[in-house]
C-alpha cells in the first residue's frame, strides 16, 4: 500500500499531520520557495482564522519593519485601506522620510505607498520575496510600482508583506463597468488602439529580458530542451489541490494525467508574468499610457506560452462591435495579437504549447476555485470569504472548457 493510500480517508486537512505533509512534499517536487510557501501554510493550517485588523496594527507593522530598515527618523501618515483583488490585504499611506535622491544623497520626501499583506491563507498561496524580486526586477524595462522592502516571513506584521509605491492610474475608464478583477471590462475603440501596441510591447519586454544577474534567487531555473517547467508546475497545483479539496472530481484528476502525459518541452526560459492582461495594468486616463504591470504574485521563470494562453483566454475578454469578432484582453483579435507579438519580440508562437497552457491554466483555476476557495472560505482564513464563494459558483463553466480544451488537443 502506497503513502497516499494509507493517508487516503483519515487526514484531517484542517490539521494536517508532519508525516502528511512530508508525504505531499516527496510525491510533488517543484521549485525550492514554492515549496517553502505550501509548506508554511500547511504548517499553520491548525492555527486560528483570520481576524479583522485595525488600521493601527498594521501601522504598527509597517513602523517596526521600517525602524529596521531606516536609520533616520520617518513619519507614517493617512493610512487607509484600499480595495481591490480576491487575494491579498491592501494599506495606502504616506511615507515622510528622508529618502535617497538621484545623486544618492538623502532628502526629505513625502511618498504614497502601499503596505500588501497577506491574510491568514489566500484564495492563491504565493511568496513575497518572489513578487518583491520580480517587481524589482523589471523596474526600468516595464511600467511597475517601485518595490522598497519585504517582510518575507511576517517578521514584523501579521503575516508576510511587502511595500511598494503608488501608482498612478485606473484599470478601467472612470464611466466604464466591470466585474470581479476586471473581467467583464469593455474599452472604447480609441482608447484600445492607444494601448494595445503598448501591452504587446511590454510583454514582449518581459519574455525577452536577460534575467540572470537581477537579483532572482528565490526562482528556480528550468533547464532549456526539458520539461522541468511543465512538470514543476503540475506538481505545484496537483500538490495544493491535495492539500485543500474535499470533493474529488474525476474530470480535475484526468486532467492532472493529461497534462503530465502531454508536457511540453522548454525551448527558451524566460520571465513569466502569469496573470498578464486587462485589469492587471493601470493606465492614465488623460493620455492613455499604460502606468504600471501589477499583479506579479503568481510570476515564475518559465515557458512563456504560459502567459500567451492565459492573456487569449476567453475570460479576459469580449465581442468587437460586430459581435463575431472576439478581442484578447478586449484589446485587438487573437491572431493580431499573437502577430504583433511575435514581431515585438521576435520569438516564435507553437500553438501545440500554447494549447497544453491552456489546459495548464484551466486545471489551475479549478483548483484554486474548487479547492483553495473552498478549503479558505470554510476555514475562516480569508477577508474575502463572500467573493471567494461567489468565485466557486462558476467553477462548472471552468470544467466544461477544460473538457473542451482536452477533447481539441491538437
Amino acid at each position: 500500500m502506497t503513502a497516499a493510500a494509507r493517508f487516503r480517508g483519515v487526514i484531517d486537512k484542517a490539521r494536517p499531520s508532519p508525516e502528511w505533509i512530508a508525504d505531499l512534499r516527496r510525491r510533488f517536487p517543484t521549485e525550492p520557495e514554492i515549496d517553502r510557501v505550501l509548506t508554511r501554510k500547511m504548517e499553520r493550517r491548525s492555527g486560528p482564522g483570520f481576524t479583522p485588523l485595525p488600521l493601527e496594527r498594521l501601522v504598527q507593522g509597517v513602523t517596526s519593519l521600517l525602524k529596521a530598515e531606516l536609520a533616520d527618523p520617518f513619519e507614517i501618515v493617512d493610512a487607509r485601506w484600499l480595495s481591490g483583488g480576491a487575494s491579498k490585504l491592501q494599506m495606502a499611506f504616506t511615507l515622510h522620510w528622508n529618502a535617497p535622491g538621484p545623486d544618492g544623497v538623502p532628502a526629505p520626501q513625502k511618498t504614497p505607498m502601499v503596505l500588501r499583506m497577506e491574510p491568514a491563507e489566500s484564495i492563491v498561496e504565493t511568496s513575497r520575496q518572489r513578487e518583491f524580486q520580480l517587481i524589482r526586477a523589471m523596474r526600468g524595462l516595464v511600467p511597475v510600482p517601485p518595490v522598497y522592502w519585504c517582510d518575507a516571513d511576517g517578521a514584523h506584521l501579521p503575516y508576510p508583506a511587502l511595500i511598494y509605491g503608488f501608482a498612478e492610474g485606473v484599470t478601467k475608464p472612470t464611466t466604464a463597468h466591470s466585474g470581479v478583477t476586471g473581467l467583464g471590462t469593455h474599452l472604447p475603440i480609441d482608447l484600445r488602439a492607444q494601448l494595445a501596441p503598448q501591452f504587446v510591447a511590454h510583454l514582449a519586454a518581459i519574455h525577452t529580458v536577460d534575467f540572470r544577474g537581477r537579483g532572482l534567487d528565490a526562482f528556480a531555473v528550468p533547464a532549456a530542451g526539458s520539461t522541468d517547467c511543465a512538470l514543476w508546475g503540475v506538481n505545484w497545483w496537483e500538490r495544493v489541490w491535495e492539500e485543500d479539496s474535499d470533493e474529488d472530481i474525476p474530470l480535475v484528476r484526468l486532467c492532472a494525467a493529461w497534462l503530465r502525459a502531454n508536457l511540453p518541452v522548454l525551448d527558451r526560459p524566460v520571465v513569466v508574468h502569469s496573470d498578464y492582461r486587462l485589469g492587471n495594468f493601470l493606465f492614465t486616463e488623460h493620455d492613455a499610457r499604460i502606468s504600471a504591470c501589477l499583479d506579479w504574485e503568481l510570476g515564475r521563470i518559465g515557458d512563456r506560452h504560459q502567459d500567451l494562453a492565459w492573456t487569449t483566454s476567453q475570460a479576459f475578454g469580449h465581442l468587437a462591435e460586430d459581435g463575431k469578432t472576439f478581442l484578447t484582453c478586449g484589446l485587438l483579435p487573437e491572431s493580431a495579437f499573437l502577430a504583433a507579438y511575435e514581431e515585438a519580440s521576435g520569438l516564435g508562437v507553437n500553438a501545440k504549447s500554447v494549447h497544453w497552457y491552456k489546459v495548464y491554466n484551466a486545471y489551475m483555476m479549478a483548483t484554486l476555485l474548487f479547492g483553495t476557495g473552498y478549503r479558505v472560505a470554510r476555514g475562516g482564513k480569508t477577508h474575502q470569504d463572500v467573493l471567494v464563494t461567489w468565485l466557486m459558483g462558476i467553477g462548472s463553466m471552468l470544467l466544461d472548457e477544460m473538457r473542451t480544451l482536452i477533447e481539441e488537443a491538437p
